[in-house]
């Protein structure tokens, strides 16, 4: 019977893409039967997603077979199956007693060592159609943002062409799509002219607008500019920005997620260095640019833009701490249902875009700490609707029982859920706070009005 693996690593496990060893099946193999040792006598993350229950029942089938006396066994199946569950959300890491954050020697990180697998996988095997198309949000925003956004959303609605689309691409034709904005945030920008020039009292800031700030959300950076101008900042974005890299790595690409993560260090860098710090209002893009660049990219030049990126209400945050956040409120937002995002939680920044709220008059926020199951690009694939929609049943619940008046929640995509199951829109906080502030138009189609 082959041996139990050690929980310690033999040498320090292998996080960098550009490491030859990242790319070595059996060092990968190795580490993946330790994680797995430690997971199966641990097992605090049963429940968060379906890649542990889908391990640990093929542990406890070997063991009680007498075949094995841990995860000797766990088959390639198996380790696919593990990897192909996780969405990636970070909540089993920032739970983890075994992490380095934890300074424990079992080092363990559990979603970045299925997000190797996974990249192993796809250099041996090729991508998967699904993860092709939903690696490549730029692209579709782009092709289907502008004029022809309303066509292209009556499409998007049609259920006929959604199971049509479903059985040729594997993306969910229950899920709702992002829509297609008519006017693009970019569009936006160059028309009003870029920052007012009287904006600038506190200094210079780079918003990274995210790709479904571009063409599905626009009115996410668009609140996010108004606001920081209303805070005295000058606000910059740069040309040649692209996705931040995570749908390519959702789906093992990691040259693709390498090639945006180059072109946007380099739009990024110059900023940077003259000392802006570099403003995102999505949780996932703010996660994998602090979190992820710098290990892909394997630059200096990398880690610089990765240590000068804040998550949008993160920044705001900052500013209330230190009495320059601008508190005078004209409206008031009534009751609030707050979603806390999985990846604002991974980033160990707690809530600010909650905190930020609830300093705003007659307003009363309430938090929702459910994940989506939608994280990245997991949650739109129709091999794991149901799945998701299980996992994410708690949030529906813990929403509709709020009675809010306006839904908010960081992540976008978390508000395709949401829709799905209340036929609501999640706002992003920054929208909720411009319109506090008194800007119009910033609250975005379809969602209640605030009180």
């Amino acid at each position: 019977m082959p041996a139990v693996p050690p929980r310690a690593p033999l040498r320090p496990p292998c996080v960098d893409a550009n490491d030859a060893r990242y790319w070595d099946e059996r060092d990968l193999e190795q580490e993946l039967l330790r994680a797995y040792h430690i997971c199966a006598d641990c097992r605090m993350c049963v429940t968060y997603c379906g890649s542990f229950p889908i391990l640990f029942e093929a542990v406890d089938r070997e063991v009680q077979a007498g075949r094995a006396h841990s995860v000797e066994r766990v088959d390639p199946p198996t380790i696919a199956a593990v990897t192909d569950h996780c969405w990636q959300c970070k909540l089993c890491y920032i739970k983890c007693p075994y992490t380095p954050d934890e300074g424990a020697y079992e080092a363990l990180d559990f979603p970045r060592l299925l997000a190797r697998e996974k990249a192993v996988r796809a250099r041996r095997d090729g991508i998967a159609l699904v993860d092709r198309v939903l690696g490549e949000p730029e692209a579709i925003g782009a092709a289907g943002a502008g004029p022809q956004a309303p066509l292209v959303n009556f499409v998007n609605a049609n259920r006929l062409a959604r199971k049509a689309a479903e059985l040729v691409t594997g993306v969910s034709a229950e899920m709702p799509l992002p829509p297609m904005a008519r006017e693009t945030f970019s569009a936006w920008w160059r028309a009003r002219g870029g920052a007012p020039v009287e904006a600038v009292e506190a200094g210079t800031v780079v918003l990274f607008p995210t790709c479904y700030g571009e063409y599905n959300y626009p009115e996410v950076p668009r609140a996010a500019a108004l606001v920081l101008e209303r805070n005295g900042f000058e606000v910059v974005v740069p040309p040649g920005l692209r996705c931040c890299g995570m749908p390519n790595l959702d789906g093992g690409d990691v040259p693709a997620a390498t090639e945006k993560m180059r072109a946007s260090v380099e739009a990024l860098l110059p900023h940077v260095r003259r000392g802006a710090k570099v403003i995102v209002p999505g949780p996932t893009c703010g996660y994998t640019m602090k979190k992820e660049w710098a290990s892909y990219v394997g630059t200096g030049e990398a880690a610089q833009v990765a240590a000068a990126t804040v998550d949008l209400m993160e920044w705001l945050e900052q500013l209330r701490r230190q009495k320059r956040l601008d508190k005078r409120f004209e409206r008031s937002l009534g009751k609030v249902a707050y979603h806390a995002s999985c990846h604002l939680r991974a980033q160990k920044i707690g809530i600010p875009g909650a905190r930020l709220l609830g300093l705003v008059p007659e307003t009363e926020v309430r938090v929702v700490e459910r994940c989506s199951a939608i994280d990245g690009t997991w949650g739109l694939k129709a091999a794991y609707y149901e799945e998701g929609a299980r996992y994410a049943a708690r949030l529906v619940e813990e929403l509709a029982a709020s009675e809010a008046t306006l839904l908010v929640g960081d992540c976008s995509l978390s508000g395709l859920r949401v829709q799905k199951s209340l036929g609501r829109p999640l706002v992003h906080p920054v929208q909720a706070l411009a319109h506090a502030y008194g800007f119009d138009d910033v609250l975005g189609p379809g969602a209640a009005e605030a009180r």
